[in-house]
């Protein structure tokens, strides 16, 4: 069978157009209505990229889109990048700000581990001044920020298109010369004048690529989400018409071009997986679509949609996705919606009875793939009046995760309680038909089992142990410590200004004897006098667990002896420079006081995490 030969493009040469004007589509994009789909029946057909790869922005874009993550964060989820799909290559880079010394320092923390995918790789704005950083740095890539509008080049620059042009051929011609691959970031570009500007600069920018036998990689950067992947779209909406013309007119090589969408109108998943199918070697996203405003394509969604179109089941460790989800909710606690796919806790639970019984039958009916295989994660019991007792049970171990100590089974009263309270509902004449939600379940579990549940005053115990713990770790690292005279008192004095809910701090020996302490509120000095330089605590719980492990120690809520007021006390070994225990240091802390700033204390523990990592 003969090849059919394709021209590859860049046969001709696209003049730049120069308007008066800036060319604004208000036929498309009135304003005051939402923007219109233009069509123009010009039909392409699929021609997917040879080589088809994620990239990865969770650390720029998606930085933009919450609270700022520590570093110890940023390294956590880069591992999970390179285990999802960086050990394979499908992952390929992810990019980072380099802007401020925290910045660099996760840059640094990510880059020692090693791996060769996904690559970290830079962003900068179109500035000589960035472009140094990125060399300083000896970063071999760097995205550019690139904007091809007349949106942005007379609205915000306030330049003409050619001073544009020259700027930004003159950033890559000057990142070429310095070693550095750019990679310029085509803001807006379904906005723009895609024959008048963009092919035009991307052939420039192609000349140079040749010039100095380096890449020159184009992101074509959908910033509004005005992208669509319609057969038969008109420029400069139609996703499949822009990535055809950069290869086909501009002739950028696919492996060079990269597609960046945001989900203003719900097609984020859908536009970046038509860019690869009509060219475009990657497509750029975050881990669960964290973005600016409506946030980038999900980077979990791509990966299934790689291995759907692709058939490539290696290509990705999809079970990694359940340990992302759980690191998302418990450490940067973002609730996840319940019927998010994939990691949602419902999402391929079903609360419709019929369809309850026939996942009893055969789950394939209504799972979409075998997901404990796949996700790690079975198919969730269905409650309804077919379960039965076991089902009860089952449901209480999975949804409330007990511990194995915690585990209850179907001859429990309590679950037996549970399961007569179901049935007497579909008993009832209601003719219900739906399964019981998890809401409903919860509350019948936390009606006939409170004891599974943590109350708020366990919450607030366990905040409050945390938040002492971090800020008692690090003042026993003191070395003031050591000397358990003048200065070690000193800094339990400081120490207790800064934290002015600690009514008590004290210092001892590793006999037990108090050498240093330090009272916060004067008005309990007199009180304290019973506890004299000297006095003797080892027999007290507080110091006893430090000496036997060398580790932190947190006691349960009480009442102060001194003060009446409520108190938790944390001590931890204090040691020398061979890391042997030379005393401990311990702290009462007012519950209440300390649970007011609680979120500034969170904000400096996430703070001193950063410095460790310096």
């Amino acid at each position: 069978m003969s090849n059919i030969i394709h021209q590859t493009g860049g046969s001709r040469t696209l003049a730049m157009q120069e308007p008066e004007k800036p060319q604004l589509y208000r036929e498309l994009f009135p304003y005051t209505s939402i923007c219109r789909t233009s069509f123009d029946e010009v039909l392409l057909s699929p021609r997917p990229a040879e080589q088809m790869c994620i990239t990865d922005t969770t650390f720029r874009d998606g930085q933009q889109a919450r609270p700022p993550y520590t570093v110890k964060q940023v390294a956590k989820m880069f591992d999970f990048l390179h285990r999802l799909g960086g050990k394979t290559g499908l992952i390929t880079a992810s990019e980072f700000f380099l802007y401020s010394a925290k910045d660099r320092k996760c840059i640094d923390v990510c880059r020692a581990r090693g791996y060769r995918f996904p690559r970290v790789t830079a962003w900068i704005r179109a500035t000589k001044d960035d472009l140094k950083l990125a060399r300083d740095m000896e970063f071999d890539e760097t995205g550019m920020l690139t904007s091809v509008s007349d949106y942005h080049i007379f609205l915000k620059l306030g330049k003409t298109r050619q001073q544009a042009m020259d700027m930004y051929v003159g950033m890559a011609e000057q990142a070429l010369e310095w070693g550095i691959i750019p990679r310029c970031h085509f803001e807006d570009v379904t906005r723009a004048d895609i024959y008048g500007f963009c092919l035009p600069l991307a052939q420039r920018l192609m000349d140079l690529s040749r010039q100095s036998g380096m890449p020159v990689k184009i992101r074509l950067c959908d910033t509004m989400g005005y992208g669509v992947p319609y057969p038969g779209a008109a420029l400069p909406r139609s996703v499949q018409r822009i990535v055809r013309c950069f290869t086909d007119e501009a002739g950028v090589p696919g492996q060079w071009l990269e597609w960046h969408g945001h989900n203003d109108f719900h097609k984020v998943l859908v536009n970046g997986v038509t860019a690869w199918l009509y060219g475009c070697g990657a497509v750029n996203g975050t881990l669960f679509g964290f973005g600016e405003r409506t946030g980038n394509t999900p980077l979990e969604a791509l990966l299934v949609e790689y291995i759907s179109l692709t058939g490539d089941d290696a290509a990705a460790d999809t079970t990694i996705l359940s340990e992302v989800a759980e690191f998302f909710e418990k450490e940067l606690h973002y609730r996840i919606p319940n019927n998010y796919p994939f990691v949602g806790r419902d999402f391929n639970a079903t609360s419709a009875g019929v369809h309850a019984d026939g996942l009893a039958k055969n789950e394939e009916i209504y799972n979409i793939f075998d997901t404990n295989h796949l996700l790690g994660r079975p198919v969730p019991i269905i409650i309804t009046d077919k379960t039965g007792r076991a089902g009860v049970a089952y449901w209480i171990n999975a949804n409330l995760s007990l511990r194995s100590d915690q585990l209850v089974s179907k001859k429990h009263p309590a679950v037996g309680q549970i399961y007569d309270a179901i049935m007497s509902v579909y008993e009832e004449e209601t003719g219900r038909t739906t399964s019981f939600s998890h809401e409903e379940m919860e509350a019948l579990v936390q009606r006939f089992m409170p004891e599974l549940f943590a109350s708020e005053y366990d919450h607030m115990k366990q905040l409050a142990g945390e938040l002492s713990a971090n800020i008692i770790i690090r003042l026993a690292r003191s070395k003031d410590l050591l000397d358990f005279s003048k200065h070690a008192c000193g800094r339990l004095d400081e120490f207790v200004r800064e934290y002015p809910f600690i009514q008590y701090c004290y210092l001892t020996d590793d006999q037990g004897k108090l050498r240093c302490s330090a009272i916060t509120d004067p008005v309990y000095r007199e009180t304290y006098e019973a506890l004299p330089i000297g006095y003797d605590f080892s027999e007290r719980e507080w110091f006893k667990m430090p000496m036997k492990t060398g580790d932190l120690h947190i006691m349960d809520v009480y009442q102060s002896h001194f003060t009446s007021k409520l108190i938790i006390t944390v001590s931890c070994a204090v040691t020398d420079e061979k890391d042997n225990i030379v005393g401990v240091i311990g702290v009462d802390i007012q519950l209440e006081q300390l649970l007011k700033r609680a979120r500034a204390l969170q904000q400096e523990v996430a703070a001193a995490d950063d410095s460790d990592n310096d």
